[in-house]
């Protein structure tokens, strides 16, 4: 097997310190980054602090680095080539499930399942699968996303909920948890068709786990539903983050290519003006077709144009509902609670 070459890491405040006195008394050159803290140049390979706290090693001597110096020196712990040791259950058979679009007013909702057995999460490592938020790239995401899909041969499903179906499913369940323990459900029940001996299924934490459990149907009731945050540090979870990271970025681009213009991820303030621009060059229902129309984003940009939800008829007349807002009398339990903001 060839040694990694990437390597992410988010470090406490104690280890920041740690590697940042390391990087200053040891043989490394300083570099320049952006957003970094800290940046050096080692042996084969580079070591970047981020503001955010992130610790990004890459390069050929990525994987010596991280062995004889990071683990020992301010991790405290080893862990590359202990994989299987230190997490022995990641190894046996089971189904990662994740999702992307969530928190984007552009494009759809998708979830992706993936299968890992040991043979799969050797070869996954082989091709550096992490989780997608530790990609760099959106073209390094979609090619490995290929790749992904072509190493599990169809042991993987993809649940794809775009703008139109996303709005008329958001107007008859007012919570988007709801929506997305449905679509998990449904990534699961298509996957457990192509391997039915699957005892075990993997997810991020993001609501109640019953609200999954209450979804799924006959085959998926006899799975094993473990929810854990941060489950994208498991193998199946991250392959599943690439697949429908990919798949939600080729959408964008789709729509880049249809409407002649830039489509931004997020509810940023570009994000904002590319919806502007796209209401103007169309029509106020360009909004049902494209976007989330339940964010606040939605307000913003019809209120620049004058307009309100009425223009979107009732699939986009619904908002969502504020953290610890009352319904039917009684305060909103927080796992069900719509977020303040778009993200």
């Amino acid at each position: 097997m060839p040694p990694r070459s990437s390597f992410t890491y988010t470090l406490t405040p104690e280890q920041q310190e740690a590697l940042l006195q390391l990087l200053n008394s040891g043989n490394f050159r300083p570099a320049t980054v952006l957003h970094a803290i800290a940046a050096a140049d080692g042996e084969d390979c580079r070591i970047v602090v981020y503001k955010s706290s992130k610790c990004v090693i890459q390069g050929k001597g990525a994987e010596d680095f991280v062995m004889f110096t990071l683990e020992p020196l301010v991790l405290k712990q080893a862990g590359v080539g202990y994989e299987d040791v230190l997490n022995p259950e990641q190894s046996e058979p089971h189904v990662g499930v994740d999702e992307s679009g969530k928190g984007d007013f552009f494009g759809p909702l998708v979830v992706a399942s993936a299968y890992v057995d040991e043979t799969l999460i050797s070869k996954m490592r082989d091709l550096g699968v992490k989780d997608s938020k530790n990609i760099t790239s959106d073209k390094k995401a979609i090619d490995m996303a290929r790749e992904l899909r072509t190493l599990l041969g169809g042991r993987f499903a993809m649940v794809t909920i775009g703008p139109e179906a996303y709005n008329r499913l958001y107007l008859k369940m007012r919570n988007v948890n709801t929506m997305l323990a449905w679509a998990h459900a449904r990534a699961i029940e298509n996957i457990l068709e192509k391997v039915p001996d699957c005892k075990k299924a993997i997810s991020d934490q993001f609501g109640a786990k019953r609200m999954i459990e209450q979804a799924l149907m006959k085959r998926g009731k006899a799975i094993e539903l473990l929810q854990r945050p941060k489950a994208e540090s498991d193998m199946a979870v991250a392959a599943a983050s690439v697949l429908a990271r990919a798949a939600f970025v080729q959408t964008l681009q789709q729509y880049e290519k249809t409407y002649g213009q830039r489509i931004p991820k997020g509810a940023s303030a570009a994000v904002r003006d590319a919806a502007v621009e796209l209401v103007k060059r169309a029509e106020p229902e360009i909004l049902l077709r494209t976007t989330k129309c339940h964010f606040k984003t939605a307000d913003v940009v019809l209120g620049e144009l004058g307009l309100d939800r009425k223009v979107l008829g009732p699939q986009g007349s619904v908002t969502s509902r504020p953290a610890g807002s009352f319904r039917r009398g009684k305060k909103s339990k927080k796992p069900n609670a719509e977020p303040t903001s778009d993200r």
